[in-house]
């Protein structure tokens, strides 16, 4: 039997140049690009390339999760602190479908990632051989680039162009499939980085004549407004942005994947928009006569009703991706460019301005929101614990210095309106698609990524049963993650929409569920359950000091609503500030 310890095969030498099997040159191709850390799931198709992992263990540390879907999504949240691209392995049939969702998650949120799956052999491809499937059709829809190797000599080629596609414009998700036989046949290996490709073209000529009117626009606006969206951090802008916003006097409202682009603390600073966001950005979107929005899509969760949204306003939108510009809202003037690259040249042309009455705004809803909404959230007076005051707690314990993973739904909701994010990167979550499960092993990728900071995920008691296998991750990697479970016994996001727009009808979404801090104490991780106000300080003290894993199943209140909302159909400006079933 192999082991770690046996010594490395030479690879031969043909010509000058070493001779090395399809799977051995694909790892090798990894390496030059950086590669250190992959996450997967080994199966017959793709079992020589995990062969030739044993003699890379100096090179590549491979994190083995325990299932694909969870592979796929702790590759992203490893790519969303680190800013290198995320990879993860599968082989064919089952292997490669379940790595489907995580695709479209990194795809909707423009993840930098390469995905590589094994195939049948190529003689057996179009047979219905035994875990064979066309993972290309499947994948076309939710990949920036697909491609399949049959061939092993092509694997240089391929592999450098898809590293170049997934990082390069607007980042996200490739899928490169790979034969049985190619990954065993022989090549005289060479790489060489891709920097070109015809018909692609990311790196897009600053377009200075729309900044320079731009710049005339924000210099005689009265009420104007950022919006920053994730592609603020995907494009390293975050100090630009500041910069920017400081020297215009600009208020700053973020999308959810875009908290963390500017301080929580900064006086320009408003909150975040959407369904769920603060009520000042929500309100006054509506009041503004200028909008810039950098590197954000105008997704329907923070436009509300498209007909009722900022028609008093101007818009200039700053994007990468063209086809995001015009899709969802007209603006009045586009940018086509990087974030960063168009926030550093318009920032000498902007005169310095102060927008004191138009800040006080934003100021007066705040204490409206704090008075109606946050102060029975963050500080109740009596009654079961709240899920705000267990995010504000953490917040406030850590200086807001961690890096925070949510899944979806309440507990993601209530995670972005009360953590003070300090620092770019510091949040992980699934925004587009929105998946349940997504916490769990995602706070495995970012801990691996970054493993000097503290992460803390806060997760729901349906999503954290989604992926509940990956506790055997930790267990295996000893991974230090610290979970926190808002447990209300209920699907809880869906149990609010029942509670309010279904007369309280709770069709499924109630849940019987486990002792969660039994099945972790299984998963060798010390836990506890924690139902008592007097108890959660003291709890959230011991989880943050532990040295390794731990998890705390917090009960809150069963059937709290988060608030604010902008209702389906409603303008931003008609968010509610009270709901009573």
């Amino acid at each position: 039997m192999r082991t770690k310890q046996m010594t490395k095969r030479r690879p031969e030498q043909v010509n000058g140049y070493e001779h090395l099997t399809g799977a051995e040159a694909l790892l090798r191709c990894l390496i030059e690009d950086g590669v250190d850390t992959i996450f997967g799931y080994p199966g017959g198709a793709i079992m020589p390339i995990y062969d030739m992992l044993l003699d890379y263990t100096d090179k590549l540390k491979h994190i083995l999760t325990r299932h694909e879907q969870g592979a796929a999504h702790a590759a992203q949240a490893y790519a969303m602190v680190t800013g290198k691209p995320g990879i993860c392995f599968a082989t064919s049939g089952p292997g490669a479908t379940n790595l489907v969702t995580g695709i479209a998650n990194a795809y909707l949120d423009s993840i930098p990632m390469v995905f590589i799956t094994a195939q049948v052999a190529s003689g057996l491809i179009g047979t219905d051989a035994f875990q064979e499937t066309d993972i290309l059709g499947v994948s076309m829809p939710v990949t920036k680039w697909n491609c399949q190797i049959k061939k092993s000599h092509d694997i240089p080629e391929v592999i450098a162009k898809a590293f170049y596609i997934a990082t390069t414009g607007r980042p996200g998700p490739v899928l490169i499939d790979i034969t049985k036989d190619s990954q065993l046949d022989k090549i005289d290996f060479k790489y060489k980085k891709c920097k070109y490709l015809r018909s692609y073209n990311p790196h897009i000529p600053l377009d200075t004549r729309a900044i320079e009117s731009a710049a005339i626009m924000i210099n005689h606006a009265e009420k104007p407004l950022i919006l920053a969206g994730h592609g603020v951090l995907l494009s390293g802008a975050e100090n630009e942005l500041k910069e920017f916003a400081e020297k215009a006097g600009i208020p700053v409202a973020v999308t959810l994947l875009g908290l963390s682009s500017f301080p929580s603390g900064h006086r320009l600073f408003t909150g975040f928009l959407g369904m769920h966001g603060n009520y000042g950005p929500n309100l006054l979107t509506n009041e503004a006569d200028l909008i810039i929005a950098i590197g954000m899509r105008f997704d329907d969760r923070v436009t509300g009703n498209l007909k009722k949204y900022a028609k008093q306003a101007r818009i200039i939108h700053i994007e990468i991706d063209e086809a995001e510009i015009n899709k969802n809202v007209q603006v009045d003037l586009e940018i086509h460019n990087d974030a960063k690259d168009a926030i550093k040249y318009l920032i000498p042309l902007i005169h310095l301005k102060k927008h004191d009455s138009w800040i006080r705004e934003f100021r007066i809803c705040d204490r409206t929101e704090y008075e109606k909404v946050i102060k029975s959230e963050t500080i109740p007076e009596k009654g079961a614990i709240r899920m705000g005051e267990v995010v504000s707690l953490v917040s406030e314990m850590t200086n807001g210095d961690a890096i925070i993973v949510t899944d979806v739904g309440q507990n993601q909701m209530s995670a972005a309106r009360y953590f003070k994010f300090k620092y770019p990167n510091s949040l992980v979550t699934s925004g587009g698609m929105g998946t349940m499960g997504f916490g769990l092993p995602a706070s495995i990728g970012a801990k691996i990524g970054r493993p000097e900071k503290q992460v803390v995920a806060f997760l729901g008691d349906g999503g954290f049963q989604m992926t509940i296998q990956e506790l055997g991750t930790i267990l295996h990697f000893k991974i230090p993650v610290k979970l926190i479970i808002l447990n209300n016994g209920y699907l809880g996001m869906v149990r609010q929409w029942q509670d309010m727009f279904f007369s309280k009808r709770y069709a499924s979404t109630e849940l019987i569920n486990p002792d969660f801090a039994t099945v972790a104490k299984g998963f060798n991780i010390p836990a506890k359950k924690v139902s008592k106000r007097e108890d959660l300080k003291k709890s959230l003290t011991d989880l943050l000091a532990a040295k390794g894993p731990y998890l705390l199943d917090i009960q809150i209140e069963k059937e709290g609503n988060v608030l604010p909302m902008v209702e389906p159909g409603a303008s931003v400006s008609e968010v509610t500030l009270n709901y009573k079933s």
